[in-house]
């Protein structure tokens, strides 16, 4: 498939998306339908174990909406999309990590917490928040739930309903982001990141995300029960056995999915 709007590349395990509508990288429908595309594929591919997904240029991560489409046929469909799209990355059975190399405002801060993992840079240019209410309106794609599942109600309300912008050493205080990078480092500690992922056990991240997402949704004795199911599913696989021979022979793990 040919990509307008992403650039799309692979290194060794590693999948990388880059948002490439430079400066402010915003989604409309095409972006949405073209990362849907790159997850779908790369979700049937064994060799991709870890993804990536940062913006073009130094500005920004992404604005979020692209509001020039704002009352078209294809800005309406967005939103309902959106919705479908980041959902599809939070339940992904690979880590996503999100590497903020600028700005995530609105649907880009949205995007990045659809991600497993979030990585951001430090330096006073670099903010993340949901100011739509600056707009008259709400966030849509995820805000107002997956925020406060990340910070705490409190902390989401205010973000939300203040529109307050947050830099890195904040966001990493509050639990936002994962770790603060400096300047120009970001995407050699989200490689670091996906290249760390990327040797453990394929089914066991896969059934560890899977457990976790559902978990949060349900009460703890559900939330048990999908472990327990999950631990006997990993307990019979040859990752299994080739951990437990590693471990006492003391040597690195060759894990291969299966």
């Amino acid at each position: 498939m040919t990509y307008e709007n992403l650039i799309v590349e692979r290194e060794e395990h590693i999948g990388i998306i880059t948002l490439n509508r430079p400066p402010a990288n915003p989604i409309n429908l095409a972006v949405l339908e073209e990362l849907d595309a790159v997850f779908s594929e790369w979700e049937k591919d064994k060799t991709v174990r870890a993804v990536i997904i940062t913006g073009a240029g130094e500005r920004g991560f992404s604005a979020g909406f692209d509001v020039k489409t704002a009352g078209t046929p294809q800005g309406e469909k967005a939103m309902s999309r959106g919705q479908e799209v980041f959902s599809h990355i939070e339940k992904y059975p690979k880590p996503v990590i999100a590497a903020l190399n600028g700005f995530a405002l609105g649907g880009g801060c949205e995007l990045a917490m659809s991600c497993h993992f979030r990585i951001m840079v430090d330096s006073e240019r670099v903010v993340a928040g949901q100011p739509e209410i600056d707009l008259g309106i709400i966030p849509g794609w995820g805000g107002t739930q997956r925020l406060p599942r990340l910070v705490g109600k409190t902390k989401a309300l205010e973000m939300v309903l203040l529109g307050t912008r947050i830099k890195a050493p904040e966001a990493l205080s509050i639990g936002l982001i994962t770790k603060m990078s400096q300047p120009g480092q970001v995407m050699d500690d989200a490689r670091e990141l996906a290249r760390a992922l990327s040797k453990k056990a394929p089914v066991a991240v896969q059934v560890i995300l899977d457990a976790v997402n559902r978990g949060l949704e349900t009460g703890i004795d559900q939330g048990l029960k999908i472990e327990l199911e999950g631990s006997q599913r990993v307990g019979k696989t040859k990752d299994a056995v080739e951990g437990m021979m590693a471990f006492i022979e003391k040597r690195e793990a060759v894990f291969k999915g299966e």
